[in-house]
């Protein structure tokens, strides 16, 4: 079933932002959205208005008044409503999560005084309107329940997992700290990814890993085959006490920028590089090994130190080879989660400074919830399927 947007509201918009610019942007959406919506029910239920069908998905009910602040002023939204099926406009989803927490993060920063007028002036463009103490209170209960409630979620079987962390920095007692944000994403038996969790703190990192660990466990987490990650601080310790005798893959990435830091002057780096990139392209894990053992020998004499930190460290990238030919190259670093991590760094360079550990939850959590969901219902990220 085709769609067009019907021409008056075309017209009705282009005057309006003839006529007043920027200052219509708002009635300009609010009539774009309603229209919008309405195109989107009539798509779920299957016929146009007043047709009749076999495959129809329920009846129209009239709309609903909704009010929403976005970036270019509050909206008066009419929500087209079903009677016997369950529908919601898309529109009106999409991004909230994230676009109430970063506000949130902004706005909690501007009520509790520790803003700039620079931050001020964001917090009153994205709120499209003045924020009170009341408000951001108000609304971020409403939101960190919703948010808790998916981090608490029952898990089930993973078969492989992948963490990260990454440092943003928070007030604390009048200073500035980091504060380290731990980020979990697995792939079930289906082959769909998720993000499994997200925990914020500045506790000593052992402790900060092992209770995050412990908590995917307590969720149900189980039958997990591989961990993937970088050599995080007090992570090894942590990833043994709660996942005794599962292998675990270095990321092959940042070994190779770990390698640099042990390349002696007189050797060239790139040469280094193209050595160790070779470990890791080997058809095979004896390939590998034999690959290692003649780049050690070759870098034994005029670069000792080198030498022996790859004979130590390089193995533990290459226990991706246990898996299967078509899951290596997925599984060999962290650049899914590397990737979601730069994703969240673009958001949370807009607040720069987060006014305790539970603003910079929420706005990851948001971020993160939003992903997941993308993931879940999107393609497969790899096959378990034997051909």
């Amino acid at each position: 079933m085709t769609h067009h947007t019907h021409p008056s509201i075309t017209q009705d918009v282009v005057e309006l932002l003839a006529e007043h610019g920027f200052d219509g942007m708002a009635q300009a959406m609010q009539l774009l959205l309603n229209e919008c919506m309405k195109i989107e029910r009539q798509e779920f239920l299957g016929v146009g208005p007043y047709q009749r069908g076999e495959a129809r998905n329920g009846q129209a009910n009239g709309f609903k008044p909704k009010h929403v602040k976005t970036r270019v002023g509050e909206l008066e939204l009419s929500v087209p409503q079903v009677r016997n099926a369950e529908f919601y406009p898309s529109a009106l989803e999409k991004g909230t999560r994230s676009e109430r927490a970063l506000t949130l993060a902004l706005a909690e920063m501007y009520v509790q005084g520790v803003s700039t007028a620079k931050v001020t002036k964001i917090t009153e463009e994205l709120c499209g309107c003045e924020v009170s103490s009341s408000d951001v209170s108000r609304a971020a209960a409403l939101l960190d329940e919703e948010l808790e409630a998916w981090r608490n979620r029952p898990l089930g079987e993973i078969k492989y997992l992948i963490v990260d962390a990454r440092y943003e920095k928070i007030r604390e007692g009048g200073c500035v700290v980091d504060c380290a944000v731990l980020v979990a994403i697995g792939v079930d038996p289906e082959g769909h990814r998720s993000v499994l969790g997200v925990s914020v703190s500045q506790s000593e990192a052992e402790v900060h890993w092992r209770e995050f660990f412990k908590s995917l466990v307590a969720r149900g987490m189980h039958g997990v085959q591989l961990i993937a990650s970088d050599a995080h601080a007090g992570m090894a310790e942590a990833r043994k006490a709660c996942f005794a005798g599962v292998p675990w893959q270095r990321c092959q990435f940042h070994l190779l920028h770990n390698a640099l830091q042990h390349v002696p002057k007189n050797v060239d780096s790139s040469e280094v590089m193209d050595d160790l990139k070779g470990v890791f392209d080997a058809a095979n894990a004896e390939a590998a090994q034999e690959q290692l053992a003649r780049v050690v020998r070759k870098y034994q004499k005029h670069a000792p130190k080198l030498a022996a930190w790859m004979e130590e460290n390089i193995p533990e990238g290459l226990t991706v080879f246990r898996l299967p030919a078509s899951h290596r190259r997925l599984l060999r670093t962290t650049n899914a989660l590397e990737r979601l991590n730069r994703e969240l760094k673009r958001r949370t360079r807009v607040a720069t400074l987060f006014p305790n550990e539970a603003s910079l939850l929420r706005l990851a959590t948001a971020l993160l919830m939003e992903q997941s969901e993308q993931w879940e219902t999107g393609k497969r990220y790899l096959s378990f399927e034997t051909k």
